[in-house]
């Protein structure tokens, strides 16, 4: 398996030592081009305006749409921010890909950053402990009926999944469990099984 990490800026770099420390292949994602060979991408956490802004600059914006098309994407922090439909003082438009309202730097400023423990459900009824950070995270206000809501903090939603996509406030790639990083692969798996069973028209990224 061959898992693409978008390095355009951010914290990218955290999330392939993750992903090498679980036998999995990672691919720094820095063109279109680099997408091809992906099961999966990760977007990590960073500055979501200055990472949609390189999106658009090296025209990336479209073939990434197209690859979310067809595979599983996980974004943390800014990444989930990219990932949602709608969010508070973005100037530029999101990716839309999981139906989310999301409020900018809500959990406060870099200085006030923390780590929690939280309780993940990654599978129903089954609860485990996780140690999330927390920097300068988004606040998902607001999720649409499809959106399945796997752990929250204070009563609050920060880790969700849309069919292929997952989406988290916090930063998983910072804490020695890599749960969350195995539900991803675990996704991709699923979606690669289908693949296979039920081919479908592949569009050129």
């Amino acid at each position: 398996m061959r898992i693409g990490v978008l390095a355009l800026q951010g914290d990218f770099a955290k999330h392939g030592e993750v992903l090498q420390s679980l036998g999995v292949d990672v691919q720094e994602v820095r063109k279109p081009q680099h997408l091809r060979h992906c099961q999966g991408l990760i977007i990590p956490g960073g500055e979501s305006t200055v990472m949609l802004q390189r999106l658009e600059f090296i025209d990336m914006r479209e073939p990434l749409a197209v690859f979310a098309r067809q595979k599983p994407l996980f974004g943390t922090c800014a990444g989930l921010i990219l990932m949602a439909k709608e969010v508070d003082t973005l100037p530029l438009l999101p990716l839309q890909l999981i139906d989310v309202m999301i409020e900018r730097n809500a959990f406060g400023r870099q200085v006030e950053s923390f780590q929690a423990f939280i309780a993940l459900e990654l599978i129903p009824g089954v609860i485990q402990r996780f140690s999330a950070f927390f920097i300068r995270a988004p606040r998902i206000k607001k999720c649409g009926k499809n959106v399945r809501v796997l752990a929250k903090f204070e009563e609050e939603p920060i880790l969700v999944r849309q069919g292929d996509y997952l989406g988290a406030s916090f930063h998983p790639e910072l804490t020695a469990n890599p749960q969350v990083h195995r539900y991803f692969l675990e996704m991709v798996r699923e979606r690669e099984n289908m693949s296979s069973i039920a081919p479908t028209c592949i569009e050129e990224i």
